[in-house]
């Protein structure tokens, strides 16, 4: 492949990252439409936290260290995202009776609401997708899996600056 070729693809690559930084702050603001529409007043004041209610919705309960794992986020940062999301009555917790120590959440009812949201915003979502993808062959979707498997492979390196074969 030719270095313009390359270096076109990495200026495409930049382009989509800001398409995709726009598109999570649209999603934000989606979101909010839809759950105003579904007469929901009451929403989490960002992504991350829908996201910890969809994680508990798909695994409860599940504890802190599971939720942490699942995002790939920190125990510190799940730990504060929970304690606001209790808060604001999106979740409760509790224990197992045979391990106290341990704390254990499920969404509550105003949580299940937004959980529920957030399924139908990501179907929404996935068939839009779906339907940019029919505009192209089976190999053309193959070799953009493979560019981003590729990526994601690669990521570290990226990160750090190191480049690797």
């Amino acid at each position: 492949m030719s270095e313009g070729l390359k270096r076109t693809l990495y200026e495409r690559f930049l382009h989509f990252a800001h398409l995709t930084e726009q598109m999570f702050t649209a999603e934000s603001s989606e979101f909010t439409d839809l759950a105003q529409l579904h007469g929901i007043t009451a929403i989490p004041s960002n992504l991350t936290s829908v996201h910890v209610i969809d994680c508990i919705g798909n695994n409860e309960p599940i504890n802190n260290t599971s939720i942490a794992e699942k995002m790939n986020l920190s125990k510190a940062s799940i730990s504060k995202i929970s304690h606001k999301l209790l808060q604001q009555g999106f979740i409760k917790r509790s224990q197992m009776i045979d391990n106290k120590k341990e704390v254990y959440f499920t969404l509550s009812p105003k949580g299940k609401k937004i959980f529920e949201l957030h399924v139908t915003m990501h179907k929404l979502i996935e068939e839009r997708f779906i339907t940019v993808l029919n505009s192209l062959s089976e190999s053309e979707i193959q070799a953009t899996l493979k560019f981003f498997q590729v990526m994601i492979e690669k990521r570290d390196d990226m990160v750090k600056g190191e480049p690797s074969d």
